[in-house]
This record gives C-alpha cells, structure tokens and sequence, in this order.
C-alpha cells in the first residue's frame, strides 16, 4: 500500500484519480479547498484535508504528518481564457501553490511526482503540437504551468525527485463543475440546457479542440508512477479526433436529447483558434489507448448531469482588473453571475 497524496482530489479530474488509485490498493489523502470541488466526491476510507495548496504551514504540517510517497497535484486554478486578468490567482495557485509542494516534497522525502499540465502551454503553436517543440505560451495559465514544468525539470535534475507532468485539453465527463460560467465547455453547455438557458459559443464556434473523455485520462495518470520511462518528461494525454466548439455545441443538445435547442454566438475572445495534441509519445511509452468517442463520453456525462440537475452559477474569483481592459464576452459572463446570484 503506497501512501498517496491528490491535491484536488475532491475536484473533477482529481476525484477520479482518487477512485483509480484507491482501487488499486493505495492508501489516499486529498487535498482541497473545496472552491470548485466537493465533499460528496472523496470515497469512504479516503481522508480529506480542506485547505489551500498556498497556505505553506498547511502544506508542510500535512506532509510532516502523512510522509507521502508518492504527490499527484492536480489542485489549479484553470480558467485560461481569463487568467491574464487574474493575475494573482493564477500565478499565486499555479505557480506558487505548486512550489509549496515541491518544497514540502524534498523535505520529506516523496518519492514521485506527478503534475497536471495543459496544451496550454504550447500557446499558438503549429497543430498537432508536439513534444519535441519548445513551448511558447499565449496566455498566463499556460506561462504558469510550463514555469513549473520548467521548475520539475530542475528540481529533478539537481534534487532528485522524480516527476511526469501531463499536458492534458479539453477534458469532460461525470463530475465536471457546472457552476463555472468561465471554463469547461461541456459542463457550461448540459447546464445551459439544464436551465433552460441558449447554449453559448464564443464568435463563430469554429475553434478546433480535441475533447477527451475524462477516463482515457486517468487510466494513462495513474501507471506513471511505476512507468520509470516516463519519469523526468512531460506527455500530451488527450483524444486524437477533433471537433470545432460548435460542433460539441450540437453534439452535446443531441446528447442531452434535445437537438433543436438554441445556440447563441457571443463575440469572440482573444484565444487559441486550433489547438490539439499529437499523443504517440504518450502512447509509445505507456502502451496505446482508445478514445473514448465524442458521442459516447457525452452520452454518459449527459446521464450524469441529468441526474445531478441544473447548477446554480458561481465563481470562485474575482477579476483583478476593471475598467476598459475586461473584455467583452466577461462582462456577459459576469452579468449571467449577477443575476444568478438575486
């Protein structure tokens, strides 16, 4: 039995990591705030430690107690398309919550580690992005996660922890926080519907993504621990088909058994406009996969929302900056909360 550690493992991804690892006969300990994930979420027999990857006492007293083995950190801040205007937050939780764990790490001695990355990292480079190029990120999400991707790779060489970091995109599926009106595009659309609300695109919806089923994931996160090839690198995980986000946008109403319900298009932002990964690195060191189809993934995750019901709208941040310099498509997004919230 390993002693594990999962920051944000009562969050979406994380919850079923947790599942995984605690199937595998590991002993599990989550770490959370609880922002965006739940209580409901961490198994029976799993102990969960509300507080945030930030607070450095916090950290280092729960690796003193727990002495883990082995460090999955998947808490984040991750709303990319507005991180630039959450400055920080985003560097704060990405950039030094993750520094806290590296610390608290070494000093007692982990074993592995293993980080949650993003395409983002790759900002607007040449699809498929691939490993080989040198990252050159588009936005502050992706300049935090590659900055500590960056860090591993230096703690690594010269202090001996061993870690995988994962470059995941677009992922979906049961658990996914529909609260969040900023990121996750097939939560914000089954609540949309759920609602009764239009389900909303951002300009024309033709922006390319490779959405992936949120256990083709985890069956590849949870063996890197064990798959010492794999140590020291970073890995793209995610489906090898792309859709365009209008695309998922009927996809998801003929999931959710509504194929007439209305789109609206809401004015675009300043984003990506392709961005999908080439997996074969992944799939040469960990053995191949098969993605779980679009229509398949969604239809389990519309089962899901079903029966979970409409969400009511919550942030868990505030936007640092005001004036002329937000744009457009939040302020629609913070009107939607505003009203929410009467």
């Amino acid at each position: 039995m390993v002693r594990c550690l999962v920051t944000g493992g009562a969050g979406f991804i994380g919850s079923h990591l947790v599942e995984s690892l605690v199937r595998n006969g590991h002993r599990v300990t989550v770490l959370d705030d609880l922002s965006g994930g739940s209580r409901q979420r961490v198994p029976a027999g799993v102990d969960l430690a509300v507080g945030s990857v930030t607070d450095v006492d916090f950290v280092d007293s729960l690796f003193a107690e727990n002495r883990f083995e082995r460090v999955f950190h998947f808490a984040a801040f991750a709303a990319e398309a507005i991180s630039h205007s959450v400055k920080q937050l985003n560097y704060g939780t990405n950039v030094m919550g993750s520094i806290n764990l590296i610390n608290a790490s070494l000093r007692t001695g982990v074993r592995f580690f293993c980080f949650a990355s993003s395409v983002a990292v790759y900002g607007h480079g040449e699809t498929p992005m691939r490993e080989s190029v040198v990252p050159v990120p588009a936005d502050s999400y992706g300049l935090a996660k590659y900055l500590v991707e960056r860090e591993l790779e230096v703690t690594m060489r010269t202090q001996g922890l061993p870690f995988t970091a994962f470059r995941m995109h677009n992922v979906y599926g049961e658990w996914q926080n529909m609260r969040d009106p900023y990121r996750n595009a097939v939560a914000i659309f089954f609540n949309q519907i759920l609602r009764g609300e239009p389900i909303t695109v951002y300009g024309d919806g033709g922006q390319v993504r490779a959405f992936t089923y949120v256990g083709d994931v985890v069956n590849v996160v949870s063996r890197a621990a064990e798959t010492e090839a794999a140590w020291g690198r970073a890995f793209n995980v995610g489906s090898s088909s792309t859709n365009t986000v209008l695309e998922l946008a009927q996809a998801v109403r003929s999931a959710a058994g509504v194929p007439e319900h209305p789109i609206a298009h809401l004015p675009s932002r300043d984003e990506v406009r392709t961005a999908y990964t080439a997996t074969e690195l992944a799939r040469s060191v960990f053995g191949d996969w098969t993605d779980t189809p679009l229509a398949e993934g969604l239809a389990r995750t519309a089962r899901w929302a079903a029966d979970a019901g409409p969400a009511e709208l919550q942030s868990s941040f505030d936007i640092e900056i005001g004036g002329d310099r937000i744009p457009e498509w939040a302020r629609l997004v913070n009107e939607r909360l505003s009203t929410a919230s009467r």
